[in-house]
C-alpha cells in the first residue's frame, strides 16, 4: 500500500469532520401561556334593571408562574470537575471546567435520577449538583450514551426538591407554546426561564458527537440559546418534560434556532441507561471518511456511476470488519442493498435497522472493482471490555 495514502487516511480519520455549524450547547425556551382575559363592566345608570351576570368561561387554570415554580424544583445545576496538575508531583486537584443543567425525572429507593447531556459531564472526575434552592451535593454517573448525547446521574433522594414527568413529544405541533428552564452562563443565572414556541416538532440534523457523526432527531424552537442550558428542560403548558435542551445554531446572523431531544426518544434511552449503564449497538470496527472529503486522487478508480459512499480509513484487525477482510481505501456504497452516501447514513442503517448478531452485506469497491463483503455484527460492549 502507498505509505503517503495510508498517512493521509489516518490523519483524515483522526481529524474528524470540520466546520460544523451546530454547537453542543444549551437551549432556553419558554412557554407563552394563555392569559385569562379580564371582564370589564360598564357603569349602568341607576334606573337600569340589574342583570344576573354569570361567568360562563372555563375554570381558571394555574398561571404560568405557578407552573414554572413547580417545574423549576426539578431543575439542577451540574458542575463538571476534572483533574488538573501532575499527580506525581503532588499537585493534582479538581477544577470546574464547565457548567450545565439537568432534570430530576425519577426517584427510587434512596436515589434520585437526573437526565442531562453527555457533553455536560464528559470526562468528569467529580460531578457537582446544585439544587433549585441552592443546596449542593455530588452525583455519580449511572450511564451515558455519547452518540445521542444523553447521560443519567443519580444523587441522594433527600436533595430532590421535585421531579418532572415525561410528556408525549409526538403530540407537539408547530406553534405550541413551550418553556425552557436551565442555567444559562452558569449558576449565577440558575433557574432562568425563557419563552418560545415549537418552530418544528421534528427535525433531523447532523451533529458531531464524541462517538462520531450522527443524524439526531430534534424539536426545533425559537428559543434564546446560551451555554449552560444544556441538559435543561423543555416543558409544555401542562408542566410535562417534552424535551432535553441540547443544541444551537452558532452562526453569525442566525437567531432563534434552538433544538431539544424529544422526550419520546429520551425516556427509553434513560430507562436503558438506568438498567445497563450504556446503550448496546452493532459494531463493525472501521473508521469512515465521506467520499466528499476524499481528494480526487484517491477515488479516481471508482466508476462514474457511483454517486456516493464512504471510504474505509482504518480497520481494527480484531473486529468483525477485520475478520471479514475489509481493507483501507475500500469504498462502501451499500449495506444490505440500501445505498449510502455518507458515514451518517451508514451509522443510521447500522444502529436502527440492524442488531447485534445480524449478518450485514456490504457492497464495496476495491481498486475500482465491485465486491461484496459479508460481516456478522458484534456488540460495541465487547470493545469496551
Amino acid at each position: 500500500m502507498n505509505t503517503s495514502k495510508s498517512k493521509w487516511l489516518l490523519s483524515t480519520v483522526g481529524a474528524g469532520v470540520l466546520g460544523s455549524a451546530l454547537t453542543l450547547g444549551a437551549v432556553a425556551n419558554t412557554d407563552i401561556m394563555k392569559q385569562d382575559s379580564s371582564l370589564q363592566s360598564a357603569t349602568q345608570p341607576e334606573t337600569s334593571t340589574p342583570y344576573n351576570v354569570q361567568n360562563t368561561g372555563a375554570q381558571s387554570q394555574n398561571s404560568l408562574s405557578d407552573m414554572v415554580a413547580d417545574a423549576s424544583k426539578a431543575i439542577v445545576g451540574i458542575d463538571n470537575y476534572q483533574s488538573a496538575g501532575n499527580r506525581f508531583a503532588g499537585t493534582s486537584e479538581s477544577q470546574n471546567v464547565g457548567t450545565g443543567s439537568g432534570v430530576v425525572f425519577k426517584t427510587e429507593g434512596s436515589d434520585a435520577y437526573i437526565i442531562t447531556n453527555n457533553h455536560v459531564i464528559a470526562d468528569a472526575t467529580k460531578i457537582g449538583i446544585t439544587t433549585a434552592s441552592g443546596e449542593e451535593t455530588e452525583a455519580v454517573l449511572v450511564g451515558t450514551d455519547p452518540l445521542t448525547d444523553l447521560a443519567v446521574l443519580k444523587m441522594d433522594k433527600k436533595y430532590a426538591e421535585g421531579t418532572l414527568s415525561f410528556g408525549d413529544s409526538s403530540k407537539l405541533r408547530a406553534g405550541d407554546e413551550v418553556v425552557a428552564i436551565g442555567n444559562p452562563l452558569g449558576l449565577d443565572f440558575s433557574g432562568t426561564v425563557t419563552q418560545g414556541i415549537v418552530s418544528a416538532p421534528t427535525r433531523s440534523i447532523d451533529v458531531d458527537t464524541s462517538a462520531g457523526k450522527w443524524e439526531m432527531n430534534v424539536i426545533q424552537t425559537d428559543a434564546a440559546i446560551n451555554p449552560g442550558n444544556s441538559g435543561g428542560a423543555l416543558v409544555n403548558g401542562s408542566g410535562e418534560l417534552i424535551g432535553i435542551n441540547s443544541l444551537k445554531i452558532a452562526q453569525n446572523g442566525v437567531e432563534g434556532l434552538g433544538f431539544a431531544i424529544p422526550s419520546n426518544d429520551v425516556q427509553p434511552l434513560a430507562d436503558k441507561l438506568m438498567k445497563d449503564g450504556k446503550i448496546t449497538r452493532p459494531y463493525i470496527g472501521i473508521g469512515l471518511v465521506d467520499l466528499a472529503e476524499v481528494p480526487e486522487m484517491y477515488v479516481q478508480n471508482i466508476p462514474d456511476s457511483v454517486k456516493g459512499g464512504v471510504m474505509v480509513g482504518s480497520v481494527d484487525p480484531n473486529s468483525p470488519a477485520g475478520k471479514a477482510g475489509f481493507k483501507e481505501q475500500d469504498v462502501i456504497t451499500k449495506v444490505n442493498g440500501q445505498a449510502i452516501d455518507s458515514s451518517t447514513a451508514l451509522r443510521k442503517i447500522l444502529y436502527t435497522d440492524l442488531k447485534v448478531g445480524d449478518q450485514a452485506k456490504f457492497t464495496i469497491y476495491r481498486e475500482g472493482k465491485q465486491q461484496v463483503v459479508n460481516t456478522t455484527l458484534s456488540s460495541n460492549a465487547d470493545v469496551e471490555k
